[in-house]
C-alpha cells in the first residue's frame, strides 16, 4: 500500500503508514481462495486457520448465535475473514469482522452502514451479495457470498496472461456486474484484479464494491478522492475530480490490458509514477506488445484507457456490446435477436443493392455509438400484410412497399425487411407463409421490434377506404390509427403518406403532416398501379431469393411505367446480385435519371448504389456519410459506408464502421458478412473465423458464409479445412460451385498444383460459356492465363487473355490482361490497355495504370523510374500490388533493405492478398512469390536467416514439384 503523503511502499495489510504514520488508503484485496473481503480489507492469504486482527475465534465459535467460524481465510487492515456457516439457513458465507478500534470511530461506522444500503442495492450474478451488518459482544462484522475460486491478481501471477476469448468474456462478466450497480448509481472506485474473483466454473464475480460511493450522493467525492489503488486509478480519480462510471471502465481497461499481454499499461518503478504517467500520455497499444491480440480487443482496451472520460465508453453496457460482437451474442446478450434464416446474395453488392431494393429495419431502440448521432432514438416499425377486401388481386403486395417507404421519411425509423419477418413467421410454433397480425406480433415481439402496422383495403362503391393502425408489439394496444377515403383505384396509393402521418407522429416524428406530404413528393407518383403491383411482387420475390424471377418482374413494371426509378433500382440491384455488373451498371444510370421519383432517403440511397456501382469510392463515402446523418439509424447505410472503406483499401476505418453496423443490426446476415470478410482483409484470421460461423448460424446455406470461412481457413495455413469447405460450397447450386471452382483452382495454384488448377479453371470456363455468363468467364480465364504463366507457357496465357477481354472490359479485367501482356512482350498491348485505365474516373483504375508502366519500365530494366510510378500509384491508392511490385524494383535496384521493408509489409498484409480486388474471386496465391523475393533480399543481404524463407515458399509450393523455381530454390539452400 503506497502512502499518498511520503510515497512509502507499505505492506497492504497495513493501516497506517509504516515510516510517518498517515492513515492509509481504505484499500481492498481478494483472498487468494477467492473469498471476498468486501469493505475495503486489504486481505493476505493465511496457510491455516488462526486469529483475527479484530478477536480470538477459533473454529466452532458461533456469533450471534447464528455464524459459526470454521475457519480463517485471511487477514487485512480492517479486520479478519472467516470462512463460516449461517445456521439458520443451512449456507456458507464469507464473514468479516470489523477492527473493534475502528468499529469505535462513529464515522468509520456511519460510512460503512452508508455503503452497506449501497452495496446492497447492487444484485446481479456477477457481483458478490451482501447479506448483513451484524454485531455480537460489541464485535461487529459483516457477512456475505462464500465463493470458492481465485482473484485475477493470482491467477496473472501464475500463468502471465490470457487467451483473447478467455479474457475477453471474463471482461464481458465484469461489465455486466458494472452495469448492474452504475445503473444504481454505485461507482466500485477500486477496481482491481484483487477483487475480480474467477470460480471453478469460469463465473466471474467482482467485489468490494463496500468502498463505492453513491453516483449522486454529494460530499463525498473529497472523503473518497484517495480512495482506490494508484496502478488502476483513472487519471481523473487521481486529480481528485467526481468520479463517473468512466472510472471504473478506465480501471477496467487497465485490468483488460494485464489480462492481454500479462503487463501493465503504464510500466513503473512506483504506483505513483505509473499513475502520473496515465495522467499524460496514452499507454503503448497491446497489438504492439503482442502482434497476436485480435485488433478489435485492442481497440476496446485503448477507448477504455483514452485520458479524457467523455472519449471513453459511454457506458459499461456498450462497451459490453462491442465484446459480444467480437465474442458473438449470447444467450445473456442484450444485443441478442432471432436469426433471419435463408436470406441469400452476393454480399458486396447485395450490401448496396438491398440498401435501395429491401426496406429493411433494425430491431433495436438504442443505437451503440459513443456520441449518439440523433435526437430520437431509433424505432424498428414490422409492416404486416394488409388485408385486401376488395377481391381485386392488384392490391396484393403492392401496399406494404410503399407504406414503408412512407413511414421511412422519419429519419430514426427504420422498416424491417418484411422478407425475413416471412422467413421468421415460418418457423414459428404455428408456422405461417402469411404476415397477419398474430404472426406478425410474434415475430416483432422474438425481435425486439417495438410497433407492428396492419391494415385494410375495402371498396364502398366507386371508392376505396385504406385503413391502418400502429399497434404495441408485446401489449397489442393501439398505438395510432388511420382511415382515408381513395376517390378510385389510383389515388389509393396516393393516400399513403397521409395514412403513415399520424403513425410517425405516435412514434415521435415532430415533422409537420404537411412538411411530410411534400417531402413523399413525386415518390409515390406511379404511371400506373399494375406497376407498382409488378414492384411489390419483385420485392418479394427478391426476398426469397428468386432474383432471377424478381428481374423479370421489377422489368415488367419498368415496360408499364418507363419512369419508375424504384423498379430501375431494382433491375440493377438483381442484375448485380446475378453477376451482370455491366448490366447493374446500366441500369443504376438509368434510375438516376428520374431521382425526382424518389424521396430523400431513397434518392441517397440509391446515388450512394451508383457510386458504388462505378466503383467511385470517395463520393460512395461521401454519399453514404450525408446519408447516415440525415437518417442516422439507417443499418444499410452503415453497412455500405463501411463496404466502401474496405474497397479503398482504407481497412482499419472499414472495420470500425462494420462493427457499428453489426452493433445496429446484431443479426444482420449482410452486417455479419461484411465484418468477418473485413476481419478477414484485417489479416484477424480468428475473428474472420467466428464471424463466419456467426453468418452460417444465420444461414446455413449462404454461399458466401463458406467463402468467408474457407478464407480464414487459408489465412491460418488449414489448407485441408479451406479444401472440405469450397467442396461443401461447390453443393450450393450454380453460383456456389462458381465460386468453389475459383477457390479450389487459387488453392491449387497457392500449393502449385498448377495442371490441377489448370484443369479446374478449363472445366469452369467451359461452364460460364455455356451458361452465358460473360463476366465469370473473364474471371476464370484471367486466373487461366496467371496458371500459365507460373508455368511459363506464354503463348496459352496470350490467348486466354485474349479471351478474357473479349468477354469483359472492365477495369480488373483489363489491368490483369495488361500484366499478362507486359509478362508476355507485348509491351503496345499493355500500353494502350495503360491508357484507357489512365482515362478512367476513378482513382484505383488510375492506380492500375501506373502499376502497368512501372512493370513495363521494370522489364526494361528502369528500376528507377518503376519506382516513381509506383509511388504515384500509391499516392491513387494503397494497393497490395503496388508494395509487391515497389519490392521487385527496390530488389532489382540492389536497394536490400528497402526491398525487405516492402515484401515484410506484404506479408504483414497477406490479409489483402486473399481477394485482392474485393470482387469475391481468390488472389492468395499471390503470396507465396513473396517469401522467394524476400529470400532473394535477404540473401543479398547476407542475412543467416535468408534460408527461412525459402523454406516457407517450399513448404508451400515444393511437394506439388510442378514450380520452376523449385531446382533454383534448392540450390540456393545449398550453396
Amino acid at each position: 500500500m503506497v502512502c499518498p503523503q511520503c510515497s512509502y511502499k507499505n505492506a497492504d495489510t497495513s493501516a497506517q503508514c509504516e515510516k510517518c504514520g498517515t492513515p492509509l488508503p481504505i484499500g481492498d484485496q481478494t483472498l487468494a481462495t477467492g473469498v471476498p473481503t468486501n469493505w475495503s480489507v486489504a486481505v493476505t492469504p493465511q496457510p491455516e486457520a488462526g486469529v483475527g486482527a479484530g478477536g480470538d475465534l477459533q473454529p466452532g465459535t458461533v456469533l450471534a448465535g447464528r455464524y459459526e467460524i470454521l475457519e480463517l481465510l485471511g487477514q487485512g487492515g480492517m479486520g479478519a475473514v472467516y470462512k463460516a456457516r449461517d445456521t439458520e439457513l443451512d449456507r456458507l458465507v464469507a464473514l468479516k469482522l470489523i477492527r473493534r478500534e475502528l468499529a469505535k470511530n462513529p464515522e468509520i461506522l456511519r460510512r460503512f452502514k452508508q455503503e452497506l444500503i449501497l452495496a446492497r442495492q447492487v444484485t446481479h450474478k456477477n457481483v458478490i451479495r451482501i447479506f448483513d451488518l451484524g454485531e455480537s459482544g460489541g464485535t461487529k462484522f459483516i457477512t456475505m457470498d462464500f465463493v470458492e475460486g481465485q482473484d485475477l491478481r493470482h491467477l496473472l501471477v501464475e500463468q502471465g496472461k490470457f487467451p483473447p476469448e478467455q479474457a475477453a468474456r471474463m471482461m464481458l462478466q465484469i461489465c455486466r456486474a458494472l452495469e448492474a450497480a452504475h445503473t444504481e448509481g454505485v461507482i466500485h472506485r477500486d477496481l482491481k484484479p484483487h477483487n475480480i474473483m474467477l470460480d471453478k466454473t469460469g463465473r466471474v464475480y467482482v467485489m468490494d464494491f463496500g468502498i463505492a460511493r453513491s453516483a449522486y450522493l454529494p460530499g463525498m467525492t473529497q472523503t473518497g478522492a484517495l480512495i482506490g489503488t494508484p496502478e488502476y486509478m483513472s487519471p481523473e480519480q487521481a486529480r481528485g475530480e467526481k468520479l463517473t462510471a468512466q472510472s471504473d471502465l478506465f480501471s477496467l481497461g487497465v485490468i483488460f490490458y494485464e489480462l492481454l499481454t500479462g503487463q501493465s499499461p503504464y510500466p513503473g518503478d512506483a504506483p505513483l509514477a505509473t499513475l502520473w504517467k496515465r495522467l499524460q500520455e496514452k499507454p503503448k497499444p497491446p497489438t504492439e506488445v503482442d502482434p497476436a491480440i485480435p485488433k478489435p480487443l485492442n481497440d476496446i482496451v485503448m477507448r477504455a484507457l483514452e485520458i479524457k472520460p467523455e472519449d471513453r465508453w459511454a457506458s459499461a453496457r456498450e462497451m459490453a456490446q462491442q465484446l459480444e460482437i467480437w465474442l458473438g451474442p449470447s444467450a445473456e446478450s442484450s444485443t441478442i435477436f432471432l436469426p433471419a434464416k435463408g436470406v441469400g446474395a452476393y454480399w458486396k453488392w447485395a450490401s448496396a443493392g438491398l440498401a435501395v431494393l429491401m426496406i429493411v429495419a433494425l430491431a433495436t431502440f438504442r443505437l451503440m455509438n459513443p456520441k449518439p448521432r440523433a435526437a430520437h432514438p431509433p424505432v424498428s416499425v414490422l409492416v404486416a400484410d394488409f388485408t385486401n377486401h376488395t377481391g381485386d388481386p392488384i392490391f396484393d403486395d403492392t401496399l406494404e412497399p410503399m407504406f414503408n417507404v412512407a413511414l421511412e421519411g422519419a429519419s430514426f425509423i427504420n422498416a424491417y425487411n418484411r422478407g425475413n419477418a416471412r422467413k421468421l413467421a415460418q418457423h414459428l410454433p404455428k408456422p405461417s407463409d402469411k404476415l397477419d397480425e398474430q404472426s406478425a406480433r410474434l415475430v416483432a415481439v422474438e425481435q425486439g421490434i417495438g410497433a407492428v402496422v396492419t391494415g385494410e383495403l375495402s371498396r364502398r362503391g366507386d371508392k376505396y377506404s385504406l385503413s391502418a393502425t400502429a399497434l404495441d408489439a408485446v401489449s397489442g394496444n393501439v398505438i395510432a390509427e388511420k382511415e382515408i377515403t381513395a376517390a378510385n383505384k389510383d389515388e389509393v396509393l396516393l393516400t399513403i403518406p397521409k395514412l403513415a402521418a399520424p403513425i410517425r407522429k405516435a412514434l415521435g416524428d415532430t415533422t409537420p403532416e404537411s412538411v411530410q406530404l411534400q417531402a413523399a413528393g413525386g415518390a409515390f407518383t406511379v404511371g400506373s398501379l399494375e406497376a407498382e403491383h409488378e414492384y411489390g411482387i419483385a420485392m418479394k420475390q427478391q426476398f426469397a431469393g428468386n432474383m432471377e424471377e424478381a428481374l423479370k418482374s421489377f422489368s415488367r413494371a419498368v415496360e408499364l411505367d418507363p419512369n419508375f426509378a424504384r423498379a430501375l433500382a431494382g433491375m440493377a440491384g438483381t442484375s448485380g446480385n446475378l453477376g451482370r455488373q455491366q448490366d447493374s451498371e446500366k441500369y443504376i444510370k438509368l434510375a438516376m435519371e428520374h431521382v425526382d421519383r424518389m424521396t430523400e432517403r431513397e434518392r441517397y440511397r440509391i446515388r450512394g448504389v451508383y457510386y458504388m456501382r462505378t466503383k467511385n469510392w470517395q463520393k460512395c463515402v461521401e454519399e453514404y456519410g450525408e446519408l447516415l446523418k440525415q437518417y442516422p439509424a439507417d443499418n444499410i447505410a452503415q453497412l455500405n459506408v463501411a463496404s466502401c472503406f474496405g474497397s479503398m483499401h482504407k481497412i482499419p476505418r472499414a472495420m470500425e464502421e462494420a462493427r457499428r453496423a453489426v452493433q445496429l443490426a446484431p443479426k444482420d446476415l449482410m452486417a455479419r458478412m461484411n465484418f468477418a470478410l473485413l476481419a478477414c482483409y484485417a489479416g484477424d484470421f480468428q475473428t474472420c473465423e467466428r464471424e463466419g460461423h456467426e453468418v452460417q448460424k444465420l444461414n446455413p446455406s449462404y454461399d458466401e458464409g463458406f467463402l468467408v470461412l474457407a478464407y480464414a481457413h487459408l489465412g491460418q495455413g488449414q489448407l485441408a479445412q479451406a479444401a472440405e469447405t469450397y467442396q461443401s460450397l461447390q453443393k450450393l447450386g450454380a453460383r456456389g460451385a462458381f465460386l468453389a471452382g475459383a477457390g479450389l483452382a487459387n488453392l491449387a495454384l497457392y500449393e502449385g498444383r498448377y495442371r490441377q488448377a489448370r484443369q479446374i479453371l478449363e472445366k469452369s470456363v467451359t461452364v460460364d460459356l455455356a451458361t452465358k455468363q460473360p463476366d465469370q468467364t473473364a474471371d476464370d480465364l484471367s486466373m487461366l492465363a496467371y496458371t500459365e504463366l507460373l508455368q511459363r507457357e506464354k503463348q496459352p496465357a496470350l490467348a486466354a487473355t485474349e479471351k478474357a477481354l473479349a468477354n469483359s472490359h472492365t477495369a480488373k479485367i483489363r489491368f490483369l490482361a495488361a500484366r499478362v501482356f507486359v509478362e508476355t512482350g507485348e509491351t503496345a498491348k499493355a500500353q494502350k490497355l495503360a491508357g484507357s485505365l489512365a482515362s478512367e474516373l476513378q482513382a484505383e483504375p488510375q492506380a492500375y495504370a501506373k502499376v502497368i508502366l512501372a512493370e513495363t519500365a521494370l522489364q526494361a530494366r528502369d528500376p528507377r523510374q518503376a519506382l516513381q510510378l509506383l509511388t504515384d500509384a500509391k499516392n491513387l491508392a494503397d494497393l497490395w500490388l503496388v508494395h509487391l511490385d515497389m519490392g521487385l524494383a527496390y530488389f532489382n535496384a540492389d536497394s536490400f533493405v528497402e526491398a525487405d521493408s516492402e515484401f515484410q509489409r506484404c506479408l504483414e498484409r497477406r490479409g489483402e492478398a486473399l481477394e485482392l480486388f474485393t470482387d469475391d474471386m481468390p488472389t492468395y496465391s499471390y503470396l507465396p512469390p513473396v517469401y522467394y523475393y524476400q529470400g532473394r533480399v535477404r540473401e543479398g543481404l547476407k542475412s543467416p536467416g535468408f534460408a527461412d524463407s525459402y523454406r516457407t515458399y517450399l513448404s508451400i509450393r515444393g511437394q506439388a514439384g510442378e514450380d520452376p523455381l523449385l531446382p533454383e530454390i534448392r540450390r540456393r539452400l545449398v550453396q
